[in-house]
């Protein structure tokens, strides 16, 4: 499986750069490519302060050309997106395939005094349900917005859906990459898949912070093995995923059969 990072900052309206690296992406024989949170939207804060017109404006444009480019050039674009409906606003990840449109609609949102989008996105709290899955070529991708890593329940829900890759867009700031390259390792290691994250770059300024969101886009392996990273400037990088080293990995290691074992052992009792 080709796939690639497209390591972008805020595009607005603009969808130049959108179309040039795609193009370039297709003649690599790229069958999928991962943008970043906010790439097709301003940053969060800014949002809060822009009209549901605007929003909703640019959002349409952004889907109107990414529909076009996924099928034109038979590849599939995995980009966040902030959508409108009803006068509400929801954060989501589409998945724009050469025949269909499907969003994924985060379920856990950061909540933090400085940094909260679960009051501001009308996104439903409830129940957690399995993230977006589905194939390419047998090879099998789940989405997941960056902030849902954190949560081993997440995790849970795709633990028998034989995932090949998870998809990680994020939008990560303040000095995070370490913390952010360890824990997406521990969860590559130990649900023995690849994770592809996409990081947007650039700047936002507002009276107490700088946020600086550093890129460092990455795939890491199913044995904890970081293959391709990405520094802190535009680019775009592609990389090649097998499923047989999914499978190898984990019969290697072993972690899913010594659970299942057990989950046998136990209702046959």
């Amino acid at each position: 499986m080709i796939a690639a990072v497209l390591q972008l900052n805020a595009q607005g309206m603009s969808s130049t750069k959108l179309y040039n690296y795609i193009r370039i992406a297709h003649k690599k024989n790229v069958k999928l490519i991962l943008l970043g949170e906010y790439v097709l939207n301003p940053f969060f804060k800014e949002l809060e302060n822009m009209s549901l017109a605007m929003i909703k404006e640019q959002a349409s444009h952004q889907i109107k050309v990414l529909r076009e480019l996924a099928t034109t050039y038979k590849l599939t674009i995995i980009a966040p997106i902030i959508i409108v409906k009803r006068s509400k606003v929801y954060k989501t990840v589409a998945k724009f395939a050469p025949a269909s449109t499907s969003y994924y609609q985060q379920q856990i949102l950061i909540n933090y005094s400085h940094w909260n989008e679960e009051k501001f996105y009308s996104n439903s709290i409830k129940k957690l349900e399995a993230p977006l899955t589905f194939k390419i070529d047998g090879f099998k991708f789940a989405i997941l917005n960056g902030f849902e890593i954190h949560f081993d329940e997440i995790f849970t829900k795709l633990k028998n859906k034989n995932i090949d890759c998870v998809l990680l867009p994020s939008v990560s700031t303040f000095d995070s990459y370490e913390r952010w390259k360890t824990i997406a390792t521990a969860r590559a290691f130990t649900n023995n898949c690849y994770i592809l994250r996409a990081n947007r770059i650039g700047e936002y300024n507002d009276k107490e912070y700088t946020w600086k969101f550093y890129g460092d886009s990455f795939l890491i392996s199913p044995n904890a093995e970081m293959l391709n990273h990405l520094g802190n400037q535009e680019e775009l990088m592609i990389v090649e995923m097998s499923h047989s080293e999914v499978v190898k990995s984990r019969r290697f290691w072993g972690f899913k059969e010594a659970i299942n074992k057990r989950s046998q052992e136990k209702k046959s009792k």
